[in-house]
């Protein structure tokens, strides 16, 4: 069944490129062409605005003639989604190398490239998510964060677990970051037009204005948002949430006697 439904798909992303079509025009089309005509209208418009037809005509064929290539939206978007990740070899190995030998350094460095990724592709969020077929790239940098974490003692589902977890927190910011930008100029005049104005920016205005009406019932959190305006901290949650993870991992790793 999982050969039935993800085969093509598979196919495409590992195996050797399709040669040119048996019957009908030989338009010089690549995978490489289709899946970056896809990437840009998912850039400008959301995966929403993705479809055979409208790759077709981007690429000036028939949508009959990108099926010859493609057999359908699901193989698209996962051809998309291996195309807009960053090739790991490339900028991800600097990072981690940048980072140096300790896996909590090299796993902070690799969320942080990933966290990336996603701003930069912002619908990569749903391609991304569910049971479906991976290519090399997304399987590299699966493979670059269990390697940061070779050595501290981890068995493989623990290992597989950390990385899942960190991905996870690295998802949920991005998810934040991409609701703040879709909130668009509203937004922006929540948070009083601050340039560069993030999640915990504009939560933090929309509370502002609850605590205004309605502060003498939340003594706690009017503390909280008094603690902030006066020290500081807003707009820290991916690094906040990411060492205290890490921080979990750590006692794991120190309880199966590994170093750091």
């Amino acid at each position: 069944m999982a050969d039935e439904q993800w085969g093509p798909a598979v196919r495409l992303l590992w195996g050797p490129p399709p040669g040119p079509p048996a019957r009908g025009p030989r338009r010089g089309l690549t995978l490489e062409g289709i899946a970056g005509a896809g990437v840009a209208i998912a850039d400008a418009e959301g995966l929403g605005g993705v479809s055979m037809q409208r790759v077709a005509a981007e690429l000036a064929v028939t949508k009959m003639a990108l099926y010859r290539y493609v057999p359908g939206k699901a193989e698209l978007v996962a051809l998309m989604a291996e195309a807009a990740m960053p090739d790991p070899a490339a900028g991800l190995d600097a990072a981690l190398e940048r980072a140096g030998s300790g896996w909590r350094e090299r796993l902070g460095a690799w969320a942080r490239e990933l966290l990336a990724a996603f701003r930069a592709h912002p619908w990569l969020l749903r391609a991304t998510v569910g049971a479906r077929a991976v290519g090399p790239r997304e399987v590299g940098w699966l493979e670059r964060a269990l390697a940061a974490l070779e050595g501290c003692g981890l068995n493989g589902a623990e290992s597989m677990d950390a990385v899942v977890l960190v991905a996870g927190h690295v998802r949920g910011i991005a998810e934040q970051e991409r609701a703040v930008s879709a909130g668009g100029a509203a937004g922006a005049a929540v948070a009083g037009g601050a340039a560069g104005s993030g999640p915990d920016v504009e939560l933090g205005a929309v509370l502002g204005e609850v605590m205004r009406l309605r502060g003498a019932d939340f003594p706690a959190l009017g503390a909280a948002l008094a603690s902030v305006a006066r020290d500081g901290g807003q707009d820290q949650a991916l690094d906040f949430g990411l060492e205290r993870i890490l921080d979990g991992i750590g006692l794991l790793v120190a309880a199966r006697g590994a170093g750091a």
